[in-house]
């Protein structure tokens, strides 16, 4: 492949990889139109990734399969985790969740099993665990069909590699801002307040100077208003949660159940004046729900700016254009 590289100008791999990708694209929409031809329920999943590419890819995915090969929201099965059901609505109208059947322990040791075999977190082939997964949480469901994450990957590595723009992803795609349910169990401040999540990642590393630059940002906020954490006690992947332990900021209940744990943040940013926190997939659930995002990252930037690219793209056709500010973490 190195070889392969030497010897192939940039432009000409670029050129090959959009026809394989067109190429890879006829056959797909082929089994899509197959697939909704049918009558049996198509099992969605199971999605065991991070949230932004489950907000910024699969579920516009989703949309844009339901829609283009009119597909009816009772036939889809979507097998998520943490309370997500409102995100796929009202394409979708049956949910399970993950949390149901699985303790946090056993998710993090399987998330944990499935990078080693992929060799990253994306679920880029059907591993047995997740057969077995669908199984454990659908027996009810006798004449079935699969759709999983790997389709979707498939699809959109073109994009990532950066051989075609983001009118590739904008083909297969359909956004929208996302419905909002109700979460029980907290009131969240009547008066306007802010939603914050930070964490640590590749973009802003676990220091003593984020942990700083997190502190004051808090103490800032709490100064101006009500501040609300997102953090929570879940260690349901490799991000760390921070919530700088400081006075008047209200934070996520202790007893809260795992499948409550998005349902709840989603209600809580929802309903925010405005969001901030550490820029990764979690930083565009606010602007696709309408709220003004401030995400931090440390330089040098240590993120993909695909996903960026794609996130503004796609948030100029929910009218969110400008909702999401991606910024330094300043000294």
């Amino acid at each position: 492949m190195n070889v392969v590289r030497r010897l192939v100008p940039r432009p000409v791999r670029h050129r090959i990889s959009a026809q394989l990708a067109r190429v890879h694209a006829a056959r797909l929409a082929r089994d899509l139109r197959r697939l909704a031809a049918g009558s049996d329920t198509i099992v969605v999943g199971p999605w065991l990734g991070e949230v932004g590419f489950e907000l910024l890819y699969w579920v516009p995915f989703l949309r844009w399969f339901a829609g283009t090969f009119e597909v009816a929201p009772q036939r889809l099965l979507i097998v998520s985790r943490g309370g997500t059901a409102s995100w796929y609505e009202p394409f979708a109208s049956r949910y399970r969740d993950i949390f149901d059947y699985l303790s946090p322990e056993e998710f993090r040791r399987q998330h944990d099993e499935r990078v080693a075999a992929n060799g990253e977190q994306k679920q880029t082939q059907v591993l047995a665990f997740e057969r077995q997964l669908l199984r454990r949480l659908t027996p009810d469901v006798h004449s079935r069909s699969m759709l999983h994450p790997s389709t979707m990957y498939g699809l959109f590595n073109p994009f990532w590699w950066g051989h075609v723009g983001e009118e590739w992803v904008h083909r297969f795609t359909r956004y929208t801002r996302l419905a909002v349910r109700r979460a029980e169990g907290f009131e969240v401040p009547r008066q306007p307040y802010t939603a914050v999540k930070f964490y640590f990642n590749d973009c802003f590393p676990e220091t003593d100077a984020n942990r700083a630059f997190v502190r004051r940002t808090l103490e800032a906020l709490a100064a101006r208003g009500p501040v609300v954490s997102l953090a929570t006690n879940l260690a349901l992947d490799d991000h760390t949660s921070e919530s700088g332990g400081v006075e008047g900021v209200r934070t996520l209940p202790s007893d809260m159940h795992p499948r409550d744990n998005l349902l709840l943040q989603t209600a809580i940013v929802a309903g925010a004046s405005e969001f901030v926190g550490t820029y990764g997939g979690f930083s565009y659930l606010a602007p696709f729900l309408g709220v003004k995002a401030t995400a931090y990252y440390e330089e040098p930037p240590r993120y993909s700016p695909r996903h960026l690219l794609m996130a503004r793209s796609a948030l100029r056709k929910t009218g969110g254009e400008g909702l999401l500010d991606v910024r330094p973490v300043c000294a």
